[in-house]
């Protein structure tokens, strides 16, 4: 299987000059099973498989591969295994052939940007990702905040909203995912009222996340410290591919600066609209979302329909990548 896809690789995709992205998902794009077809057909995927219970020990495999669903829903454990799923389908494309110009990931995504980049090393990065939920989880006990996604008003809307309910709690704008959504972060009530107040504004459609804690709001200022803390005991080095920062929506390099953004990113917006439209301003014109669910390829079609867009999550799914 390899060595056809090799020989497609360089016969047909390499037609068209294209600069690609590639996207890695953040929490809540999981569900059990992901991944399993790479690991059964990949030995570059079932090595990264076997690396992770070997760091986190195999219960992190087990979850993955058979839930329960619920436990695989807890932060402690989504986060890791995204970057596992995800790791996993990076490395059988980059032995397909595939190169990337550019490299984005969507909140715990960045994580699995930086290690596709080596900035960070996937030995690393585990461990730290499966902190980084603890200590999320930690910040705010269950049930006391929420998250909601906002569709069909401008971001500046959503904005004023979220001022006008700060009465009832502290609510802020946590994800700019494209043009006409944006993911409200906070205390429960105060979430609550900005979906009543979306309502009345005339919003089309509002979604609760099923999320265990309130993502990049200030409620998770407390968790920047113990993130700074973990990212000193490990080296991060000059991404050898540029990668898009969350909080910057721009291409870091700086090594201090990779660490300060993983810090703050917890607590701050999510630009990911401003990040992928960075990304085309520098001629990328080829978007590929690797790992499980297809939520970052439905973005790209909001952003810019025009460009090509691919989702990788299954086995399948390389047949259309190559052969396009």
């Amino acid at each position: 299987m390899g060595r056809c896809f090799n020989e497609m690789v360089k016969g047909n995709f390499g037609k068209t000059e294209r600069k690609i992205a590639f996207l890695f998902p953040g929490q809540g794009a999981q569900y059990t099973g992901m991944g399993r077809d790479f690991y059964d057909c990949y030995p570059e995927a079932r090595a990264v498989f076997d690396r992770a219970a070997r760091i986190l020990g195999p219960d992190i495999t087990d979850v993955i591969f058979s839930g329960p669903e619920d436990k695989l829903e807890q932060t402690e454990y989504a986060q890791p295994a995204i970057l596992v799923v995800s790791t996993a389908i990076y490395r059988v494309l980059a032995g397909l052939g595939f190169r990337a110009t550019a490299f984005a990931g969507l909140s715990l995504g960045e994580y699995g940007a930086l290690v596709a980049a080596g900035s960070l090393t996937f030995d690393d990065a585990l461990p730290l990702v499966q902190k980084r939920g603890i200590y999320m989880q930690e910040a705010v006990p269950l049930g006391q905040g929420t998250m909601a996604a906002i569709m069909g008003l401008e971001h500046e809307e959503v904005e004023q909203l979220c001022r006008e309910a700060q009465p009832a709690g502290i609510v802020a704008p946590a994800n700019y995912n494209c043009p006409g959504q944006i993911v409200v972060s906070g205390h429960e009530a105060a979430v609550q009222r900005v979906k009543e107040l979306a309502r009345s504004a005339g919003a089309k459609r509002i979604t609760g996340l099923k999320v265990s804690a309130p993502f990049h709001c200030a409620l998770l200022k407390p968790v920047e410290e113990k993130m700074a803390r973990e990212l000193e005991k490990i080296e991060i080095k000059t991404a050898s591919v540029p990668v898009v920062s969350n909080v910057t929506a721009d291409f870091i390099h700086d090594t201090e600066q990779i660490k300060k953004n993983l810090v703050v990113q917890v607590s701050n917006p999510i630009l990911w609209e401003h990040s992928i439209r960075r990304m085309i301003s520098s001629g990328i014109n080829c978007f590929i979302g690797l790992g499980p669910g297809t939520s970052l390829s439905r973005l790209m079609k909001r952003i810019a329909p025009e460009l090509e867009t691919y989702a990788v999550e299954k086995v399948a799914e390389i047949d259309q990548l190559l052969n396009n």
